[in-house]
């Protein structure tokens, strides 16, 4: 009996041993699937990164150069508006200076409203 239940034991390691087997082998596979799923997504995600930079770069290429014919228009008003200025400022600008230097020169000291006049003693 006892040889029979020596082989029946060694029946039973060898069939743990086999099923330790396929548990490593199991490891390993998932262990692999999961390192080629990180690095299948890692290239999903960069394929994708440059799709968009791609999509962004023609957008911005595309607005650009209606931000540039907006810019030059505004930077033509700007210069017009400084011409119409600038010869009003020669049209009237010696008159300008003469109403300053009389003010300046002409004081006429007044007493505000809100300030009590001083009484007589």
């Amino acid at each position: 009996m006892s040889a029979q239940n020596s082989k029946g034991i060694q029946t039973l390691l060898d069939a743990e041993r086999e099923a330790q087997k396929i548990v490593q082998k199991a490891r390993e596979y998932r262990s692999k699937r999961v390192k080629d799923a990180r690095s299948e997504a890692q290239k999903e995600i960069e394929d994708y990164r440059k799709q968009k930079e791609e999509e962004f770069q023609k957008f911005e290429k595309e607005h650009t150069s209606g931000n540039q014919k907006a810019e030059q228009d505004a930077s033509n008003d700007a210069d017009e508006q400084v011409q119409a200025i600038k010869s009003a400022g020669e049209k009237q600008g010696q008159q300008v200076v003469d109403d300053l230097l009389r003010c300046v020169t002409d004081v006429r000291p007044e007493v505000p409203d809100r300030v009590a006049a001083p009484e007589k003693a």
